[in-house]
C-alpha cells in the first residue's frame, strides 16, 4: 500500500511539474507572435491596421450569414417537422427566391470587396518612397541593400544567429528561438521604405506580419512593395516559401528607430563598411585569409558542413575530402558555382572566396598549404581558372 501510495504521489508530481514546465519556458516573443494569440499581431503601419480591420470585418459577416443560414435551417427543422403536422410544400421554382439568393450574395460581395481594393491598391503604391532597400533572398539568409535615399551604399547580409545549441536541443530555447539575426534591416520610423525583392536561387518570400507586408522573391525577377512603421520597436517575419534545407532557419527582423538614431546607425554603418572594406588587389598572408576565412565559414558554410567539416545528409564532409585536398580550380568552381544541393556562392566577395576556400584546404586535417588570392577568384569568375 504504502509502494502505491509514493509511486501515485510521484507519478501526481511529474504530471504537476510537466504541466508547469510549458508555462514557465514559453513566452512572448519581442516583435512576434504572444502565447496563445488568436488574432493577428498588433499592426504597426496603417496597411497592417487595414488589413486587421478587414479582417475583422469579413468574419463578423461570415458570421452573420452563418447565425443566419442556419438559424433559419434549424428553425425550419424544428418547428416544421412532420410530428407537428407539417406537410412539406411542393413547389418547382421561386421567382422571389431566385432574386433573393442571387441579389443578397452579390450585394455581401460588393460590401467585401471595395474596401479589399482599396487596401490591395494602396499596398501595391510604391511612389515617394523616403528610402529604397533590394532585399535579396539567398538559400538560406537575405541581404539587403540600400540603393535610394539616407543609407545609399550601405550592404549586408543578415544570417540567423540563434544558438546552434538551442537548435540541437542542447540548451533551452529562448523567447526569440529562430528569429535572431546577426544584422536586422534598420529603418527609420514614419519614413516609407520602399522594398524590391529578387533571389539569386530560388523563390523565397519576404514576410512581416506586423507590417502587412508579405512579397515574393523571384530569381530573375523584380517585384516591389512598401512600408510605413509608426512605432518605434523590433519587428520580426520570415521565410514563407518553402526554399530548401535550411527554409526554417532564414528570419526577417527589422528594427524601427527614430530618426537621429538612425542618422548615427548609417554614419557608423558607413564607417564599419570603410574599415572592413577589402582590397580585391592586395597580397593576403596565409595567417589573415585563414582568420578571415573562419568568419566567413561560420557565417555561411557551417549549417551545412558543420563547424568540424564533416558535414551532415546531402552536404559531404569537407574533413579530408577530395573537392578541399584536390585540384583548387575544380574547388573555387564548385563554390562559385554550386553543385547538387549546394547553391552558389558567387554574392561573396572575391576576397571572402579567397578566404573561406584558403582555410578549408588547411582546417581540420586538410593540410594542404594552399593559399588563393583574390586576384585568382576574379580571374576565376571571367572563366580563368587559378
Amino acid at each position: 500500500m504504502k509502494t502505491m501510495k509514493r509511486a501515485w504521489a510521484a507519478l501526481l508530481a511529474s504530471g504537476m511539474l510537466l504541466a508547469c514546465v510549458p508555462a514557465m519556458a514559453v513566452t512572448n516573443m519581442p516583435g512576434g507572435p504572444a502565447v496563445n494569440e488568436l488574432n493577428f499581431q498588433p499592426p504597426a503601419t496603417k496597411i497592417a491596421q487595414e488589413l486587421y480591420s478587414l479582417h475583422t470585418m469579413m468574419l463578423i459577416i461570415c458570421f452573420v450569414i452563418f447565425i443566419g443560414v442556419f438559424g433559419v435551417m434549424f428553425y425550419s427543422v424544428i418547428m416544421h417537422r412532420k410530428s407537428k403536422g407539417h406537410q412539406a410544400a411542393n413547389f418547382h421554382e421561386s421567382t422571389t427566391v431566385e432574386v433573393i439568393w442571387t441579389v443578397v450574395p452579390f450585394i455581401i460581395v460588393i460590401l467585401m470587396a471595395l474596401p479589399a481594393t482599396k487596401a490591395v491598391v494602396a499596398m501595391k503604391d510604391t511612389s515617394n518612397s523616403d528610402l529604397t532597400v533590394k532585399v535579396t533572398g539567398y538559400q538560406w539568409k537575405w541581404g539587403y541593400d540600400y540603393i535610394n535615399g539616407e543609407g545609399q551604399g550601405i550592404s549586408f547580409l543578415s544570417t540567423i544567429s540563434t544558438p546552434r545549441e538551442q537548435i540541437d536541443g542542447q540548451q533551452p530555447k529562448s523567447n526569440t528561438y529562430l528569429q535572431q539575426v546577426d544584422n536586422p534591416l534598420v529603418v527609420p520610423v514614419n519614413k516609407k521604405i520602399r522594398i524590391i525583392t529578387t533571389s539569386n536561387d530560388v523563390i523565397h518570400s519576404w514576410y512581416v506580419p506586423a507590417f502587412g507586408v508579405k512579397q515574393d522573391a523571384i530569381p530573375g525577377f523584380v517585384r516591389d512593395t512598401w512600408f510605413k512603421a509608426d512605432k518605434v520597436g523590433v519587428y520580426r517575419g520570415f521565410c514563407t516559401e518553402l526554399c530548401g534545407k535550411e527554409h526554417a532557419f532564414m528570419p526577417v527582423v527589422v528594427k524601427v528607430v527614430s530618426q537621429a538614431d538612425y542618422t548615427k546607425w548609417v554614419d557608423a554603418e558607413k564607417q564599419k563598411m570603410a574599415a572592413l572594406a577589402d582590397d580585391p588587389n592586395k597580397t593576403y598572408t596565409m595567417a589573415e585569409l585563414m582568420a578571415r576565412g573562419r568568419q566567413v565559414y561560420m557565417a555561411n558554410c557551417a549549417a551545412c558542413h558543420q563547424a568540424n567539416g564533416k558535414g551532415g545528409g546531402p552536404f559531404p564532409a569537407l574533413d579530408g575530402s577530395k573537392i578541399a585536398n584536390g585540384p583548387i580550380a575544380n574547388h573555387v568552381y564548385i563554390v562559385l558555382h554550386g553543385k547538387n544541393v549546394m547553391p552558389n556562392w558567387s554574392h561573396l566577395s572575391d576576397v571572402e572566396i579567397a578566404s573561406v576556400i584558403t582555410f578549408e584546404r588547411n582546417s581540420w586535417s586538410n593540410k594542404t598549404g594552399d593559399v588563393l588570392q583574390p586576384r585568382q577568384v576574379a580571374a576565376a569568375r571571367n572563366g580563368k581558372m587559378p
